[in-house]
């Protein structure tokens, strides 16, 4: 045991540890397919971020220094993807509503040639009974 006078301060004995090549380049291919962050190996290991970045730089294929990597969430394709699916079925729905319409017009057209006078006129025209100005009685 080490004893210590007064004035003497305890200091800590730096550790030097080293990594094999193997265990860098497995970490880094971890970190390239997401299975564990940097943040985890740095707390896992005791290593820093900046040396877990220069494993990255050196024994990366597509992580190097000075790019920048555009990077979608699963949350957002996953979204999009729901959203594309939405969109599909309103336009289906949007056709199918078409098609009830031209049809009701096609009917229409067909019922004003067989009774003889035009139907979406008579439908639009005038006033409802019970609407409108009456005659007031004057005595």
């Amino acid at each position: 045991m080490v004893t210590l006078r007064k004035n003497q301060v305890k200091r800590k004995i730096k550790e030097v540890r080293h990594f094999s090549e193997s265990f860098k380049q497995d970490i880094v291919k971890q970190i390239e397919q997401n299975l564990i962050t940097i943040t985890q190996v740095s707390r896992e290991h005791k290593v820093t971020r900046s040396a877990i970045y220069k494993w990255i730089y050196k024994y990366s294929k597509f992580l190097k220094k000075g790019y920048k990597y555009v990077v979608e969430p699963e949350s957002d394709t996953k979204k999009i993807e729901y959203l594309r699916e939405r969109i599909k079925e309103l336009e289906r729905t949007v056709g199918q509503k078409q098609l009830q319409l031209d049809f009701i017009e096609k009917l229409l057209e067909l019922s004003s040639k067989e009774v003889g006078y035009d139907i979406k006129k008579k439908i639009g025209s005038g006033p409802y009974p019970g609407f409108g100005k009456t005659k007031t009685n004057t005595h």
